[in-house]
């Protein structure tokens, strides 16, 4: 009879990686992190689109910049085929598209605040895809980050702690301990690996230009006047300081896919993260992506420092019985 393969590996000399596998991908953690990227990328989300509202008909109304035809035609195949979806090309009479706006501004609102997190959470991934998808030649990179974070949330249990659906559930006395889960280590892992991949990629594009080389990149960077919101033209007194954040940020965005997993490199990793997007954030004009970018790495901190620091901050929140 045929051992379960399972078995058969753990009888051989490559079981300790099979067990480094399972243990990666399916050892049970505690929500906290996530709970945490829930409420803050869902103010982010409720942010971005509400931003829309001040403009909304320019956006997508029956003339805008990009009128939907105009849209589906650039998202289109050479054979015709639109691979794309959004709920936003049916229809652009300005009464549907405030109606429709409203109300994908309260699921991202029920969202953050973690009710109904389990529909919240998918329909907030799929209003966040359909604006990406109709707002064609208006997106940007804070646009993509967000989808990103939606996506892994949407399949996380994001919201079995710091959620409106716990404080309902212990007022009914219905409520659980939190619970470490499998589901909650996946969308973890996915997140992390998405974010590696994207830091090693930008990091290969940057390495193909010779500003990242000779060490001028952040001097273009930063006295770029269309981005421009911190003026650090000074800077160009101090070449050699120029050429050290040049490098160091080079060097740390190429071998973050790396470094990061270490327990000794993550938090040098992780603050390094802090300082360059927070730079970008700062300096060059773009707080929002700045600020997405620094949610997404608050995937490599563990669920238990963010319960520590949630419960010195606030106080321990009482378990329900």
């Amino acid at each position: 009879m045929l051992q379960p393969a399972a078995e058969f590996a753990r009888r051989h000399w490559f079981a300790p990686l099979v067990d480094a596998w399972d243990g990666f991908w399916f050892t049970p953690s505690q929500p906290h992190t996530l709970a945490l990227i829930r409420i803050l990328t869902g103010a982010m989300l409720f942010y971005t689109h509400l931003a829309i509202s001040f403009d909304l008909l320019t956006f997508l109304g029956p003339s805008a910049w990009i009128d939907r035809n105009t849209a589906l035609l650039l998202n289109q195949s050479p054979d015709g085929t639109a691979w794309i979806w959004s709920h936003l090309y049916y229809f652009d009479s300005p009464a549907a598209l405030w109606t429709a706006h409203l109300l994908a501004l309260i699921v991202l609102a029920l969202f953050t605040a973690g009710l109904f997190t389990r529909v919240t959470g998918m329909l907030a991934f799929l209003i966040t895809l359909a604006y990406c998808h109709r707002l064609t030649g208006a997106l940007f990179g804070l646009d993509q980050i967000n989808l990103f974070l939606a996506m892994y949330l949407m399949l996380a249990p994001c919201g079995n702690v710091w959620s409106l659906d716990c404080w309902i559930a212990g007022r009914r006395g219905i409520a659980s301990p939190v619970r470490a889960s499998t589901s909650t280590t996946v969308a973890t892992r996915l997140l992390q690996l998405h974010l590696c991949v994207m830091y090693l990629f930008g990091g290969i594009d940057k390495a193909k230009g010779e500003f990242w080389w000779d060490g001028s990149a952040v001097w273009y960077a930063i006295a770029n006047l269309e981005y421009q919101s911190l003026n650090l033209t000074w800077l160009v007194k101090q070449p050699w300081l120029i050429a050290l954040l040049t490098h160091v940020t080079l060097f740390w965005e190429t071998f973050y896919p790396v470094l990061i997993w270490p327990r000794f490199t993550r938090p040098i990793f992780l603050a390094m993260a802090i300082a360059v997007h927070g730079g970008i954030a700062l300096a060059l004009g773009m707080k929002t992506f700045g600020l997405a970018m620094i949610i997404a790495n608050l995937a490599f901190v563990s669920p238990e420092l963010v319960e520590r620091v949630a419960a010195t901050t606030f106080g321990r929140l009482p378990k329900p019985q």
